[in-house]
């Protein structure tokens, strides 16, 4: 079933196309921002093809807007594009880029020092995706240092780079498990709460990955409550994500009595196939 947000996208993206008709540089970086919207959205629901669609025609208005973050956030989501595809090498590669044409600005602004920061927890998950152990540390540990100086909470509008040091040991939790540190990835969301984070997707998503985490270990119960605690806090991000349907889906067949599982299944209409 369609979310809502992927339901409104047509209408988004042909309003902002709209704008963008004039030519201005600033209409086509958002434009641009828009298709990485699609391109996130519709690639966390499964619509992998069409996701490469979006993915593409942000980075052509990205690179006809001549903004720096514009096309560090369309590589961004262009390698969300590649990692589904199995190409988590190339996906380093267009973030590796991004990363060093923002860093070649002077990261005078926040703006640009939260891009940079959030490049470098884009790098390390597509490193630790492709098996890249020491890339993955090196870039995740660089991203810490370079968030060290953001504040506790995004200054202004919420965008693409509303980078804060909590968001970048989120991205750590995520580099950790996907490596199989199921332990340590634990261990460093254990001081994470939801009140760090400004939307309800993120908190969704810190729920999710430290779920992750808990299977990895073999710890169903946990398991279950970090789910359900996802559910309440983004429904979207447990139903409608295929990954985490199936982890929902594996949690019932294989532990079905444990406390938390059958709240989760009422809860998600999840059902074991």
């Amino acid at each position: 079933m369609p979310t809502p947000l992927v339901t409104m996208l047509p209408a988004l993206l042909a309003t902002a196309q709209a704008r963008a008709d004039a030519g201005d540089a600033a209409d086509f970086a958002r434009l641009a921002g828009c298709y990485d919207l699609a391109t996130e959205a519709l690639s966390k629901i499964g619509r992998y093809s069409a996701s490469r669609i979006t993915a593409d025609r942000s980075h052509t208005y990205a690179r006809l807007s001549g903004s720096p973050l514009a096309a560090a956030a369309s590589a961004r989501a262009f390698s969300i594009v590649l990692r589904h595809e199995d190409r988590a090498d190339t996906a380093q590669r267009v973030t590796l880029g991004a990363a060093a044409r923002i860093e070649a600005t002077g990261l005078t602004t926040p703006a640009q020092a939260a891009a940079f920061a959030q490049m470098l927890c884009t790098v390390a998950y597509s490193a630790a995706q492709a098996g890249d152990r020491d890339r993955a540390l090196e870039m995740i540990g660089d991203a810490e240092r370079a968030a060290a100086l953001l504040p506790d909470q995004p200054a202004g509008p919420l965008h693409s780079f509303s980078v804060t040091p909590a968001s970048v040991t989120l991205h750590k939790v995520g580099v950790l498990w996907s490596l199989g540190d199921a332990g340590a990835a634990v261990h460093t969301g254990r001081n994470l709460h939801p009140a760090q984070f400004p939307t309800a997707e993120r908190r969704g998503r810190l729920h999710t990955d430290l779920a992750r985490a808990w299977w990895q270990c073999g710890k169903a119960e946990q398991t279950a409550h970090a789910l359900l605690a996802a559910h309440r806090a983004a429904p979207s991000e447990v139903r409608d994500r295929p990954g985490i349907r199936s982890l929902v889906t594996d949690l019932a067949e294989r532990h079905p009595r444990t406390s938390g599982v059958r709240e989760l299944v009422a809860a998600t209409r999840i059902r074991p196939t």
